[in-house]
């Protein structure tokens, strides 16, 4: 029976891989902090990890110690374990590049000084984010002219100016599926630090012939995830707030877009990839389908079975992207993997499991005074 160590593997997307590895027929291993920002200050809705087939190891990606004794046995690494929020990476910098970019260093540097590895594949959670803006094109002047804009500026933020205007003709641009060969231009610490796993499991696996894929997960979602964390998840924080019969904040315009994935889509991703006999490859994980904020929080309130109580706020936050959404071709060609979990059907599953878990308080609202005084957000 082969040995996967997940990294991160207590948490919400962990714990759905380990259900399917488990179910494939894998052994599994998870090395996981549970950090109070994810678990809460007593983690706890940790049984599962008492089944047979689990070995559970508290401890850290940046302790040589804890990931060499995790890494011993194991044939296939899946490196979930990161700090995420790209609001809290932009003033947590250090502790994002530790935990991130350092974290996996150490893994490599394991496996690469490692007389006799057991690894034969590592599979990265990587990030939509580290594209930045997606791919646009312009309808009115340039269809086949694919574009790749920078960051808004904080200007043209505070002027109401949320879509690209065309450099050629100056009409609003459209965007379209990012490709893996699009360019990479990361808009936050927290991408930088997805872009630098990336290179360093290229570049290392690579030099060292083992196997590789970085899956570039999109907007993850589903039953599970931390409704405690307030940096991360816009459903997390939508559910709250429609459970206290709060209304929903709508960033800009509402009309930003992003891709929806169910975690129990990515999870059997992971697996294919796992299984594949693919050497190198960058792989977007997504529906493929783009999605307004706007459109989600409407639907998400039907899920609960409640009217849509929306306020567009015109608020921004400097780093965050206007749109992004996968081309999943190569999430079908290289793996054979099509996302199965329609976003309707999807946040009905989530609803009804977020009906079940006790009321958190909402702390949108703290995190986003912080982030404003820190000038992170207008």
């Amino acid at each position: 029976m082969s040995l996967v160590l997940v990294t991160g593997g207590a948490g919400f997307i962990g714990s759905h891989l380990t259900r399917g590895l488990l179910a494939a027929g894998y052994a599994v291993r998870i090395l996981d902090t549970l950090s109070p920002q994810i678990h809460g200050g007593v983690p706890s809705g940790l049984d599962w990890l008492a089944q047979p087939g689990i070995e559970f190891r508290r401890g850290s990606v940046t302790s040589h110690r804890d990931l060499a004794d995790a890494l011993n046995g194991a044939e296939f690494v899946v490196h979930l374990a990161a700090e995420t929020g790209t609001g809290q990476s932009m003033y947590e910098i250090a502790k994002y590049n530790d935990v991130n970019a350092q974290g996996t260093a150490v893994l490599l540097d394991i496996l690469a000084n490692t007389a006799q590895r057991s690894v034969r594949r590592v599979v990265l959670a990587s990030s939509r984010s580290i594209y930045g803006e997606g791919a646009y094109v312009c309808r009115a002047c340039s269809p086949q002219v694919r574009v790749w804009p920078g960051s808004r500026p904080a200007e043209q933020l505070r002027a109401h100016r949320w879509e690209f205007p065309c450099p050629s003709c100056g009409a609003d641009m459209e965007a379209v599926p990012t490709r893996e060969d699009d360019r990479i231009s990361p808009a936050s610490i927290y991408a930088a630090t997805k872009y630098a796993q990336e290179q360093l499991i290229a570049i290392s696996c690579g030099s060292l012939g083992i196997g590789f894929v970085n899956m570039r997960f999109q907007n993850v979602y589903g039953e599970g995830q931390s409704l405690q964390n307030p940096y991360t998840g816009i459903l997390s924080i939508f559910s709250t707030r429609i459970r206290r019969g709060l209304h929903l904040p709508l960033f800009e315009d509402g009309q930003e877009s992003r891709d929806f994935v169910h975690v129990e889509d990515v999870a059997n991703a992971v697996i294919a990839a796992l299984r594949s006999d693919v050497t190198a490859a960058a792989i977007n994980v997504g529906s493929g389908i783009k999605t307004s904020v706007q459109d989600v929080a409407e639907k998400l309130s039907a899920a609960f079975g409640r009217a849509p109580d929306l306020k567009i706020t015109s608020e921004f936050r400097l780093g965050d992207i206007r749109h992004n959404f996968a081309d999943v071709g190569r999430l079908r060609d290289l793996l054979g993997y099509v996302p199965a979990i329609s976003l309707d059907d999807g946040l009905k599953r989530f609803a009804a499991w977020v009906g079940t878990q006790p009321l958190p308080e909402d702390r949108s609202q703290a995190a986003n005074a912080e982030l404003q005084a820190r000038k992170l957000m207008g």
